[in-house]
């Protein structure tokens, strides 16, 4: 007798892991640090009533589903057209399929030229990046890159300073050696303890101005409790209604009320 066989498959899926994490330090000093924060910050002030503008930092970006060894985690960068709000990592298949479309890198000792103009550039131009902005505060040096349609690729931008950024509108310029980020009013990006200092330093002078007014207020009650007291007084000494109104620069019915005169 033939015994039928029976075939059985044990099928498992192995969930994919796109990791948050590798590791590494956000930054590996207080420079790099500063500038990052601020960057961000400062991206992210710009368009506070844009909904639809995400900016990060040091966020794992993941441009392909299934690969999570294909990834980056740019320093800056911002997503044009993708809501605000936190993410663990950038996973573009869940995003519109919409890469970032400007990215910054800030220049540390542990980087070097090769993976940050070489192997990075790369990987932007290929999965759609089109602002690739590098600056190494150490030597002060500014460079970027600039997506040309016509051949799909990233192209150094000859001159960076005064170079406006045309997804962002901010102005770049490097000054004794320290980037500076221009919004498109003339604004600078400040750092984070320097918008506290200048928000005491509004607060000081509005409280001034305050001060100011009051005091302007009390002078001129004082002013108009002195002519309102000199009407008796001038009207004792013969004058006429009208000659006090102009001697005290007084609407003449106002003398009349004080001086109770119909």
């Amino acid at each position: 007798m033939r015994v039928p066989t029976v075939s059985m498959s044990l099928s498992t899926s192995v969930p994919i892991i796109y990791p948050e994490s590798d590791g590494q330090p956000l930054a590996d000093n207080t420079i790099q640090f500063r500038l990052i924060v601020t960057i961000q910050g400062g991206i992210d002030a710009l368009f506070i009533d844009n909904p639809n503008v995400f900016v990060a930092g040091d966020l794992f970006w993941y441009p392909v589903e299934g690969e999570p060894w294909i990834r980056q985690a740019p320093d800056v960068m911002v997503v044009m057209g993708r809501p605000k709000g936190d993410r663990r990592s950038y996973k573009q298949w869940e995003e519109e399929n919409i890469p970032p479309q400007v990215v910054f890198e800030i220049v540390s000792k542990s980087n070097t030229r090769q993976e940050l103009e070489g192997a990075k550039r790369r990987f932007y131009e290929r999965y759609g990046v089109e602002e690739y902005y590098l600056f190494n505060p150490d030597k002060g040096i500014l460079k970027g890159w600039r997506r040309d349609r016509e051949v799909e690729l990233l192209q150094p931008i000859p001159q960076m300073l005064g170079w406006v950024s045309p997804r962002l509108g901010i102005r770049f310029e490097v000054v004794e050696g320290e980037l500076q980020l221009y919004r498109p009013d003339g604004e600078r990006f400040v750092t984070y303890l320097e918008s506290i200092e200048y928000r005491e330093l509004e607060r000081q002078r509005a409280e001034q101005e305050r001060q100011r007014a009051e005091q302007e207020r009390q002078r001129a009650e004082q002013a108009e409790q002195a002519q309102r007291e000199a009407i008796p007084k001038l009207l004792a000494m013969g004058l006429s209604v009208e000659q006090i109104a102009e001697a005290l620069s007084l609407p003449v019915d106002t003398v009349r009320v004080v001086a109770r005169i119909k």
